[in-house]
């Protein structure tokens, strides 16, 4: 018998493995069966080379669960090793300077095993004791039992094992119990060694006994790893229905992929795989973390932000490569060159790929464009080397259902839809049915309309306006027509300016009270085809409101309330009968009052021009007190005339209909007051 102690210099490498080394315990059960599956692989080499002349006989790999003894076991019919490859490969931890070393990576302990190659050792995380029993491949060698119980300490010795290969035997831990759950180990071979050159079986396929009424074992292994890697085949062997299927397994519940790209490069970097087009409509985040990444068809992660660009992680599938260590921190694959090369790569790959699909069979790719339309602004949004690519295939689409790329937008626009700056205006609506008629108030004055209705398109607004030369987009309800795109200057009104403030003042008594909405009035001469009440919404204020949800630090605007425009136009035959009743009906009360107003202030503008050369500290508390009574009794005199304007408003139906016609148009108005409003237009009828 050998004993000693493992090659380190210090005695707390055992207490770093089992701590720092891993951020999940799980991945144990990978490295063991990763190392079976590389010592079965090493001898399939060796054979193929002449220097291994037996029988190779069954490779199956096998993971065996004793759940009374607390063990699992993991076996192999690979190379083995002697006595003295275990002393080289077991005993002495590759590296040197371990005090320094331990040091250096105390805080971020998982960059250890993608630099030092200490797969083994990770058993020791759920171990209190580990067992290897294995016999070499090599003629006439003899079986050795090696065994530690976590400390540096372990002992060698002779061992009974007739064949070749190797038995891991891991005594877990009483902190590790729910290891021995079948049902768990089942789970994670499949997470991990469902792609594994080499058959990985657990235990036996099941069937149900009608005899003893329960599942029960058959003869068959349960072989975990029965779906063959389809990136591993050559893509003009594949069928589209091989993709579909694959995928299918990959993620049982998912719509079927729109389409796919099979990776296969040797140079500068080894990378296979098949990144999949989801059908993504909404809600990114629960769409990512879909691609899985493996390294020589071992189950890495689904972690893959720092491997592909962010935008990336919305494609479905996999990426193989060995130039990726099977375990490293992200802030290792967020600095790493190679993994940037590939990161680089894959972005092509996939641009190449849209772009050769638009241009084979565009129709194809419009039918699946508004699949795609958020993935690609995403990534254009997020990769300023994406949308200099993406810009000849990326569409807008109209209300009509038509597709156009950026310069045959820009073309069909161009001779009527720019206003008298020479700003090329991009008209758009987030909601067909919703705002239909500023759509077909826009159409009607021969302007084009794009629909923007997915969940990147108010940022995508933002940055093709900062793209596209002298443009900008403005939504069809964010202003009357004539001032969507304003080709001459506004026509001035016929009212008189307290014409204007009496209109306003009717119409601003009676809107209603709503949270987080606050109604501005305004008169406008929109000429008399035009309907005589619009509610409009500040493009630029929307818009901050809407980028809240996306950007931080814009929780400003979130905030604030809505502030809608309620534009009412002089020149039509409703609007001008409500001002002529007013008149006729307001003029004997409102006139006493107009003629108070005009005298208190001449007094109050008399008062301030003989105060002006006066300092504050001059002027007599009898001043002050003449001033500040003028103010009070000038806003008691409006306060008085804005009652009589609501009172004749309140009583006035015509008023009441227009306010709910604007509201209704917009979706604002609801319950009760789409009750009245029911009830008032059969009245009026």
């Amino acid at each position: 018998m050998q004993k000693g102690n493992i090659g380190v210099t210090t005695e707390n490498i055992f207490p770093v493995i089992k701590k720092f080394l891993y951020s999940d315990h799980e991945i144990f059960l990978r490295e063991m069966v990763s190392n079976a599956v590389d010592a079965t692989q090493k001898l399939k080499t060796l054979a193929q080379q002449g220097e291994f002349k037996g029988e190779l006989g069954d490779l199956t790999v096998r993971v065996a669960l004793d759940a009374d003894k607390g063990t699992i076991t993991i076996s192999d019919r690979g190379i083995g090793m002697t006595e003295e490859e275990i002393d080289k490969y077991i005993n002495q931890i590759a590296f040197s300077g371990v005090n320094d070393f331990l040091e250096k990576y105390k805080d971020n302990a998982n960059n250890i095993i993608g630099h030092f190659g200490l797969g083994f050792y990770s058993s020791f995380m759920v171990s209190k004791k580990v067992e290897i029993v294995t016999r070499s491949y090599r003629e006439g060698a003899t079986a050795e039992r090696w065994s530690c119980d976590g400390s540096p300490a372990y002992e060698i010795d002779e061992a009974e094992k007739s064949d070749r290969g190797s038995d891991i035997i891991l005594y877990i831990d009483d902190d590790c119990k729910e290891f021995l759950e079948k049902e768990r180990l089942q789970q994670l071979l499949t997470k991990y060694c469902k792609f594994m050159a080499v058959p990985v079986a657990f235990g036996k396929k099941q069937e149900w006994s009608s005899d003893e009424k329960k599942m029960v074992d058959t003869q068959e292994d349960n072989i975990i790893n029965s779906v063959e890697p389809l990136w591993t085949k050559a893509p003009s062997s594949l069928k589209d229905e091989d993709y579909k299927s694959f995928y299918r397994t990959l993620y049982p519940m998912s719509d079927e992929p729109m389409f796919w790209i099979h990776l296969n490069v040797d140079y500068p970097f080894n990378l296979t795989g098949i990144l999949y087009f989801p059908r993504i409509k909404s809600n990114i985040d629960l769409q990512r973390n879909k691609i899985q990444l493996y390294c020589n068809q071992v189950f890495v992660t689904d972690q893959v932000e720092g491997i592909v660009p962010e935008f990336l992680t919305l494609l479905h599938g996999v990426i193989d490569s060995p130039d990726i260590p099977l375990n490293v921190s992200r802030s290792y694959l967020q600095s790493d060159r190679e993994v940037k090369k590939i990161s680089t790569y894959i972005t092509k790959k996939v641009a190449d790929r849209l772009q050769s699909i638009f241009k084979d069979d565009r129709k194809q790719y419009e039918e699946k464009w508004d699949d795609l339309k958020l993935f690609i602004n995403y990534g254009m949004l997020s990769e300023e080397s994406f949308y200099d690519r993406a810009k000849d295939f990326a569409l807008l689409k109209d209300v009509e259902g038509k597709y156009f790329t950026f310069e045959e937008y820009r073309t069909l626009i161009e001779a009527s839809q720019k206003d008298k700056d020479d700003t090329l205006v991009y008209l758009y609506a987030t909601d067909r049915e919703e705002q239909y008629s500023y759509i077909k108030s826009a159409q009607d004055k021969g302007y084009s309309v794009l629909l923007l209705d997915g969940q990147l398109d108010v940022p995508a607004i933002q940055m093709l306006e900062q793209k596209f030369e002298k443009s900008r987009f403005t939504r069809v309800d964010s202003d009357v027509i004539d001032r969507l795109i304003v080709k001459d200057d506004a026509p001035k009104t016929s009212l008189s300016d307290e014409e204007t403030a009496n209109l306003s003042s009717v119409f601003r008594s009676q809107m209603p009270k709503m949270d987080k909405t606050e109604f501005v009035v305004e008169v406008q001469s929109l000429g008399e085809q035009q309907r005589p009440v619009v509610i409009t919404q500040n493009e630029w204020m929307r818009r901050m409101k809407e980028m809240s949800r996306f950007q931080q630090g814009m929780n400003f605007y979130g905030q604030m309330p809505d502030t809608l425009n309620l534009v009412l136009n002089a020149d039509h035959r409703l609007v001008k009968d409500i001002l002529s009743t007013l008149n006729s009906q307001l003029s004997t009360e409102l006139q006493p009052i107009d003629a108070e107003l005009k005298g208190l202030e001449a007094r109050l503008a008399a008062i301030r021009q003989a105060q002006e050369k006066k300092k504050a500290d001059e002027l007599t508390q009898e001043e002050k007190d003449e001033k500040s009574n003028t103010e009070k009794s000038i806003q008691e005199q409006k306060d008085k005339r804005e009652q009589v304007l609501a009172g004749y408003a309140a009583g006035n139906d015509v008023v009441h209909q227009l306010i709910d016609i604007a509201l209704l148009q917009n979706g604002l108005l609801k319950g009760e007051a789409l009750e009245r409003f029911l009830q008032r237009s059969v009245d009026m009828i």
